[in-house]
């Protein structure tokens, strides 16, 4: 995907995660599920000897970034991806937002119809 100051952001497709990698070893992973139009954040993680030197949030930015490009939105269930979007609006769009469910007609006979 992208690559900077030696850090290289990859899709792993086959694990179903997205890398960071310095070289061939992997710092940190983002793990997803994706369809056609939405990109499933389950578990962010960051080797912990790496942990405090921006590899998440190279991770998170790049994904996201990648999601813009290719049009999907994305579902942040995992709270690294969660906050790190709180903490940075400009990517608030690309958030997935579930339709709201009408509620249910109240069904005839109901405890509210009962003559007292």
């Amino acid at each position: 995907m992208d690559t900077f100051d030696g850090y290289s952001v990859v899709d792993n497709p086959e694990r179903r995660r997205f890398e960071v990698r310095r070289g061939r070893r992997v710092l940190g992973w983002a793990a997803y599920e994706q369809t056609a139009e939405l990109l499933v954040f389950t578990h962010t993680e960051v080797q912990p000897r790496w942990e405090h030197h921006g590899i998440g949030s190279l991770l998170v930015r790049t994904t996201l970034d990648h999601a813009r490009r290719i049009g999907v939105q994305v579902l942040p269930m995992c709270p690294f991806v969660r906050g790190w979007i709180e903490r940075h609006p400009d990517y608030a769009d690309l958030v997935y937002h579930p339709p709201h469910a009408a509620a249910p007609p109240a069904s005839p006979g109901t405890a509210d119809d009962a003559v007292v």
